[in-house]
């Protein structure tokens, strides 16, 4: 009998795994007329359904267990989505048609002839699209409260709702429920729905247009309308100009309404193909169904889809998180400045952070390390930008991706000239990115393509960018797996040519960690590029010149004392050499490792790391531990030929510091789109907002 009901059981569990999975796209909708746009729009589409819910939470929720699939929410929504427990993810961004593309402008119209400017507003009844959103409350009543125009001392005070009802008499907040006097204004529930007449952009205006409010704060594609000529914008310095104006009079330029989803890179393809082949059926428009902005804003011409690793943060941008968290959370306070977080990454690093940490406990200087541990370095430029760690020292080609995402260099490792630790030095030390093979071999620089290569890491100066880039500039080919028949390039797709070289971690972990960004692959960084032209795997590596060096001839770790550096040369366009005579064939002098910062912490860090290594640097009495100096791998943390850090004056950004030379090579190679991290594209999305 057990028997039989196990087999029905079992039975039942072979049907469930066999069962299919359902390959439509479950959207989630807010309101009647939105499932009514989303069913005629199904009729067309097999792969899209429609699961109606009642507001944005309902449907965050919805979508994080599992219940629909999408959503697009304006940018205040896209913040609480990614928080946790939610941790959706914006995976496509509505395209406007402009240059601005993947942005808009928060603006505060009102009646012409009505004579007020935007630091009269105390007193006026305003709308609003709805609370927590982008145009109508975060960005208004953020400028409000930095101006100090609106008094609000913080959440711990009291809810910013109740400061804002100190400011404004009345207004129409759809979603403020709990408060009389911020929906006194409005229509119908006060719902976050369009049972609210007065919800969302065009009903914020519509509150306007009717004379319920005074002000109305909404997107500039809203105030376009046909009788524009009655409205004007209310310009932060307290002048007024026409509707027209909206570049140079708005609240602020802020990203466009995304679709959010759970972070499942197949899932996201297949939502983007449905909308896709929808975009020409009505997907952005909501004419016939009695009301606006439905699913989609109507003024949405495209989809763009967004980079794997972008989440909210990344999309949403820095100062807006910082006003969204503000004004929900409360503000967020930084590290104490005696005190900075070290990103790592590799156990190895994590345990040499691990002894800084120890070591300044009770260091002279009354400063504590902290260490935090990424995954990657892009990792850590994140991690820098959100403020979870403040510091770390990186290669120029991770440099020239910290600077686009926002980070600043705080300073530079010093190579070749002691006295200038000593005295200090306007001139930022370098060294000499070279083509390093076997003595007996016969590939040149000429006969390079379709050999084997060991790269340092994907986007790295001396193991990538370089080499890459004077490829590039020949060849004009950008897809990099051509130039060599097999390599190893850590960090590009493990599935690709460019990690089939790569060994992955050693011991019992083999190659879990294959082609991996960190030192967990052996072949990952300056000697790990060289073991792969040692160990027989490549027939090139693209190192500094000092790598083999420090590799061979008893110099390095376990595997590298059997090397001679006299079975080894340098090859460059047009010749060779040997080892030592890398001034003379190299194939580009590139600026020195650097340390990053967000910039907002870049003095603390400077301080402190004087600080320290004048304690644990080459001049440090210490012997248990330095700076400098790595046990068991190398270049842990910061370079072990660093002599000494030296500062980058404040203001120099990360193109002065890189060089127009090293720039040129760079931004070249950043024309294929295959050379750029992810990291870099999440951090460019935006073309109104990308760093310099």
């Amino acid at each position: 009998m057990k028997l039989s009901v196990i087999g029905v059981v079992l039975g039942c569990v072979a049907l469930a795994k066999a069962a299919p999975m359902d390959p439509r796209i479950r959207w989630c909708l807010k309101s009647e007329q939105e499932a009514q746009k989303c069913r005629q729009l199904a009729s067309k589409s097999d792969l899209l359904s429609c699961v109606k819910l009642e507001g944005s939470m309902e449907c965050i929720k919805a979508i994080q267990n599992g219940e629909a699939d999408a959503i697009t929410l304006d940018g205040g929504d896209i913040y609480t989505a990614g928080l946790a427990p939610y941790n959706l993810h914006p995976i496509i961004a509505e395209h406007y048609g402009t240059d601005e593309e993947t942005c808009y402008y928060a603006v505060a119209v009102a009646k012409k002839g009505t004579n007020f400017g935007f630091h009269d507003l105390r007193g006026k009844k305003t709308c609003h699209t709805g609370l927590g959103q982008t145009a109508g409350w975060n960005i208004p009543i953020g400028t409000l409260v930095e101006k100090g125009h609106i008094k609000w001392a913080g959440i711990e005070d009291k809810p910013v709702e109740e400061a804002v009802k100190e400011f404004f008499p009345a207004s129409c907040v759809p979603g403020a429920i709990n408060s009389l006097r911020l929906c006194e204004l409005c229509k119908g529930d006060c719902s976050r729905s369009h049972k609210e007449p007065y919800y969302g952009h065009d009903g914020a205006f519509q509150c306007l247009k009717d004379g319920a409010g005074d002000v109305a704060f909404v997107n500039h594609f809203t105030v376009l309308t046909a009788d524009k000529a009655n409205y004007e914008l209310l310009c932060k310095n307290g002048s007024r100009k026409s509707v027209d104006e909206f570049k140079t009079c708005n609240l602020a330029q802020v990203p466009a309404d995304a679709v959010v989803s759970r972070k499942d890179e197949d899932l996201a393809k297949r939502i983007f193909e449905v909308l896709d082949k929808l975009k020409d059926k009505g997907l952005f428009t909501s004419e016939g169904f009695s009301a606006k902005n439905l699913m989609f804003k109507d003024s949405t011409k495209g989809l763009l889809k967004l980079p794997e690793s972008t989440d909210s943060f990344l999309y949403l941008g820095e100062e807006y998180v910082a006003i969204s968290h503000a004004l929900t959370k409360g503000f967020r306070t930084g590290s104490k400045s005696h005190e900075i977080t070290w990103c790592t990454v590799g156990h190895a690093e994590k345990n040499k952070c691990d002894m800084w940490t120890f070591m300044s406990v009770d260091d002279q200087t009354n400063i504590r390390i902290e260490c935090q541990d990424g995954s990657t370095v892009d990792n850590c430029i994140s991690k820098i930008m959100r403020k979870e760690a403040d510091a770390m020292a990186v290669d120029g080609g991770q440099v020239y991706s910290a600077g686009k995402c926002g980070l600043v260099v705080a300073m530079v490792e010093e190579y070749n000239n002691e006295s200038k630790c000593n005295f200090g030095s306007a001139d930022a030390s370098s060294y000499y990115a070279v083509a390093v093979v076997r003595k007996d071999s016969d590939v040149t620089w000429e006969t390079l393509i379709g050999r084997k290569s060991c790269h340092t890491g994907l986007g790295r100066t001396a193991g990538w960018n370089i080499p890459m880039g004077l490829l590039h500039d020949h060849t004009k080919e950008c897809n990099f797996s051509k130039y060599f028949s097999e390599s190893c390039a850590p960090g590009a797709d493990p599935k690709s040519n460019l990690c089939k070289l790569c060994k992955g971690a050693e011991g019992i972990r083999g190659k879990l960690d294959k082609c991996k960004a960190s030192t967990a692959e052996r072949y990952y960084g300056y000697a790990g590029a060289f073991r792969c032209l040692a160990e027989g795997a490549g027939d090139v590596a693209f190192v500094k010149h000092s790598t083999v060096a420090e590799n061979t001839d008893g110099n390095g770790p376990e595997w590298a004392k059997a090397f001679k550096s006299a079975d080894f040369k340098l090859i460059c366009p047009g010749g060779s050499a040997e080892i030592t005579e890398y001034e003379k064939c190299y194939l580009a002098k590139v600026p020195a490792h650097a340390v990053v910062t967000h910039p907002e912490k870049r003095d603390d860090v400077v301080s402190v790391l004087k600080e320290q290594q004048a304690v644990y640097g080459h001049s440090s009495s210490w012997v248990v531990f330095n700076m400098f100096k790595s046990e068991g791998k190398q270049n842990l943390l910061f370079k072990d030929s660093t002599k000494c850090l030296q500062e980058v004056p404040p203001g120099k950004n990360y193109k002065e510091f890189l060089g127009k030379e090293y720039i040129r090579t760079i931004d070249s190679l950043r024309e294929c789109a295959s050379s750029k991290t992810e990291l870099e594209k999440a951090c460019t999305i935006h073309s109104c907002q990308k760093k310099t």
